[in-house]
């Protein structure tokens, strides 16, 4: 049996091909037949570039349905898809490139210019764009190509994807999926968030990120189901197109700018299913606010880069604010003491999981990959939680130093490094302050060197040109010195009470 995710996929197609697979936010309309054709096209195109068996594709393109083509294409041909983010700079996608050494890389045609010199300079043999208007030069080679193509036999263990995750350090670590992992994880959301047919998605979300690409794209490609398209999350197109829809998944700040906007009401969720929120916690206060105003709960999961989902709050059950619910079928969740043994209900400790879904490591990455797996095979997700009573779920904070604000990962050691390389700063510490909005803010504060003259607006202009602006800090603190504990640790708790008012 072929183990492809494509041909899981292709499996679950409806029976009339005919039927619109993805309907843009212009208007276009993309039936089963066009995405079977169009992937066929890009898997051939990729076929006779003779590449290395276990080739990488990296892909940093905007938001259309040619991106999502083009990741089913590079799985249907075999190779590993490489997503990302769109927002990475020049020094990001060097390292990126230099770590995963990718055969082809996918740039937008207005970024070719930097990317290629990047890729060129690192030994990349093939580098083509791909535009969010159907321009770019895949799509004119591709278009020679047959529009038939034979799925790739791959085993379940065979790499699917890998997902770059920062760590504390600052060095990204690729995490690498399986085909196995991927299917077995939208078999079990597919059952367990009761898709059916007739479903349509609303998709608002990045197709870099775990969300938008796996957890809501698979989730309808499994099912049959329409996707609606929007290029980025807009609150009036999403309260336009939320009558003809009846799944949508999104980020707390989406929910947040949903209940902020009149216009959304409960006329507009009539035909409504179902509401899911991920990738960052959502406030307790927009959970009852948005149930409230619609008479909708949302359902709240929990999942990472290297696990898919984990837990989530259950269809038909009680969906409790505030935590993430339930292990999913045949998903193993464990919260641990620091000194290993299992904490009693209620207990605060570190949470380890285990299952199918789970990754196969951390590319190139053999020390790290044993360091963060138990000895009986359980992952250490460096979240730390705990489990009440009813079984649920609660995530109380990181045991590393994270931040995630908009539902992206940020990690200050990554921010302190670039600002610390500044002339006239002395040291910053970086921290995540409450946020209405994106649940967090990104903060710094900054120590200048003895005579040196720092402002907020000079830091953040030199920030917004080397990283990614969603890592950017919203506030720039100048102080004179930073507060230690006496081994000398910045005491990053006291930073955060001196400035959670601003």
């Amino acid at each position: 049996m072929n183990a492809n995710l494509y041909a899981l996929f292709e499996s679950r197609f409806p029976a009339d091909r005919t039927d619109c697979c993805i309907e843009t936010h212009d208007g276009l309309y993309y039936t089963w037949n066009d995405l079977d054709r169009a992937s066929a096209k890009i898997a051939n195109l990729l076929l006779r570039l003779r590449l290395p068996e276990g080739a990488r594709i990296a892909a940093q393109v905007e938001k259309s349905p040619e991106a999502l083509i083009l990741y089913l294409a590079t799985i249907r041909a075999g190779y590993v898809f490489l997503p990302l983010n769109t927002a990475y700079r020049a020094a990001e996608m060097a390292y990126f490139i230099e770590n995963a050494e990718p055969s082809v890389v996918v740039c937008s045609p207005q970024s070719f210019g930097w990317v290629s010199q990047i890729a060129f300079a690192h030994g990349v043999q093939h580098v083509f764009t791909l535009g969010e208007d159907r321009t770019g030069s895949l799509l004119s080679r591709a278009a020679f190509q047959s529009n038939t193509f034979h799925t790739v036999h791959r085993d379940p263990d065979d790499l699917a994807a890998i997902l770059y995750t920062s760590g504390t350090t600052g060095r990204s670590k690729g995490a690498m999926l399986t085909h196995g992992n991927l299917a077995s994880n939208a078999e079990v959301l597919h059952g367990y968030w009761q898709w059916r047919q007739g479903d349509v998605l609303l998709h608002a979300l990045p197709l870099f990120h775990i969300h938008g690409l796996f957890v809501a794209s698979h989730g309808a490609l499994l099912n049959g189901s329409k996707m609606m398209f929007l290029p980025k999350f807009d609150s009036k197109e999403v309260i336009d197109r939320l009558p003809r829809a009846s799944v949508f998944m999104g980020v707390p700040t989406y929910y947040v700018r949903l209940l902020a906007d009149p216009d959304f009401n409960p006329d507009v969720c009539a035909r409504m299913r179902l509401f899911i929120s991920g990738s960052a916690p959502l406030l307790k206060e927009t959970f009852d606010s948005f149930r409230e105003r619609t008479g909708f709960t949302i359902l709240e999961r929990y999942g990472m880069s290297e696990t898919a989902m984990l837990t989530s709050n259950p269809y038909d059950g009680d969906r409790i604010g505030g935590t993430v619910g339930l292990p999913l079928p045949g998903v193993s969740v464990r919260v641990v003491r620091d000194d290993g043994p299992a904490c009693e209900t209620g207990e605060i400790g570190h949470i380890q999981v285990k299952g199918p879904n789970v990754f196969a490591g951390y590319w190139r990455m053999p020390e790290k990959t044993q360091e963060e797996f138990t000895p009986d095979g359980y992952f250490k997700t460096g979240d730390v939680g705990r489990f009440d009573g009813n079984g649920y779920l609660t995530i109380v904070g990181r045991s590393k130093d994270l931040i995630i604000t908009g539902g992206y990962n940020v990690y200050p050691k990554e921010i302190e490094s670039v600002i610390d390389d500044m002339a006239g700063v002395a040291e910053s510490a970086v921290i995540g302050l409450p946020h209405p909005d994106f649940g967090e803010a990104v903060t710094a504060v900054v120590v200048p060197q003895d005579g040196a003259t720092l402002s907020e607006t000079e830091i953040i202009a030199v920030l917004k040109a080397r990283i990614a602006n969603y890592k950017v800090p919203k506030r720039v603190y100048i102080v004179e010195e930073l507060p230690r504990n006496t081994m000398g640790k910045v005491q990053k708790n006291v930073l955060r009470e001196r400035y959670s008012e601003g």
